[in-house]
């Protein structure tokens, strides 16, 4: 991944998407080494990056985040998609517009502050970036634009390719791909991808298309999975998984936008990983206050925090 093709933007109104679901990585399983590829009832994930269920915490350990070869991204935007006629009159939770608000007041946060710590052109093993080196970006207005692809019916279950191809559909619509740009692509209730609830909240990967790598998220409908992916976690109440798991996803596609070239430890956690589904003590997920309202967050990895030893943080320096 070079430089020049960073700083290329691509026009992709007219032009005519090919590769669709081409995925980075060839190798079965999630990119998070030790865990399990599949279990039995969730589809294979081909170089994506999971977000566990709060049963099955990723254990990150102290180790720090190492920086991997690849890019991080220096001003990341972010594309909220709809997918699907499900959609239409039918959000019980409200999870669109509570994550409309959350990503209109994410950039610029303490929070997400935490990011830019990381950066790119240094050596690969880099764990603390100093001022060398560019940094990931924390600019204000992060939410670049919503779709509500709800023209036609999506698929019940979507498979991970099918995912995929919508995310390069979204890169048509808005116009254009960077590696700076990420697209959160969302399910309507009762209308998942296997394993949500059961093995995984969310996860982010990248996938192949003609005009360049498309960094996405997919995001199910979070509070049918319950206390699985958050619900009332630390008694944030009944919606917090909504914006814990967001705000996961996010942290992990500004540091890591393509799994996982960018920051990961030893044992392949990402930013948000090492810190997840923490109850007590220091990291322990809490509400923040950003400047569209007050919101759940877990706390994001620091390597510079405790002298640099590193640690769970909801704020930034």
């Amino acid at each position: 991944m070079t430089k020049d093709r960073r700083s290329r933007v691509v026009a992709l109104v007219g032009a005519t998407l090919t590769g669709i679901g081409c995925m980075l990585a060839a190798t079965a399983g999630n990119s998070e080494a030790g865990k399990p590829a599949a279990d039995s009832g969730m589809e294979v994930l081909h170089g994506a990056h999971v977000m566990h269920i709060h049963a099955a915490r990723h254990q990150g350990g102290s180790a720090l985040l190492a920086y991997r070869g690849g890019q991080i991204q220096t001003a990341g935007m972010v594309f909220l998609v709809y997918w699907g006629s499900q959609w239409n009159n039918n959000d019980p939770s409200g999870e669109a517009a509570l994550e409309q608000r959350f990503f209109n007041g994410v950039g610029a946060s303490s929070w997400n502050n935490s990011v830019t710590q990381y950066c790119e052109g240094v050596t690969a093993g880099t764990t603390q970036c100093g001022t060398s080196g560019t940094h990931v970006g924390n600019h204000a207005g992060a939410l670049a634009g919503v779709w509500f692809d709800n023209t036609s019916v999506a698929p019940s279950h979507p498979t991970q390719s099918q995912i995929a191809a919508e995310a390069v559909r979204a890169a048509a619509h808005f116009g254009g791909v960077t590696s700076n740009v990420q697209f959160v692509i969302n399910t309507a209730t009762a209308n998942s991808s296997s394993g949500f609830g059961s093995q995984y909240c969310a996860y982010h990967s990248a996938t192949g298309s003609a005009t360049g790598e498309v960094a996405y998220t997919y995001m199910p409908y979070i509070t049918d999975a319950g206390a699985a992916c958050g619900a009332n976690f630390n008694g944030l109440g009944t919606d917090a998984g909504i914006t814990i798991v967001a705000g996961h996803e996010f942290a992990e596609s500004e540091t890591d936008p393509f799994p996982s070239t960018g920051w990961v430890d030893g044992s392949g956690a990402e930013i948000g990983d090492k810190c997840a589904w923490i109850s007590s003590g220091q990291g322990a997920s809490a509400d923040t206050t950003l400047s569209t309202g007050t919101f759940p967050v877990q706390s994001l990895w620091s390597n510079t925090f405790n002298n640099g030893a590193g640690g769970c943080v909801l704020s930034y320096p």
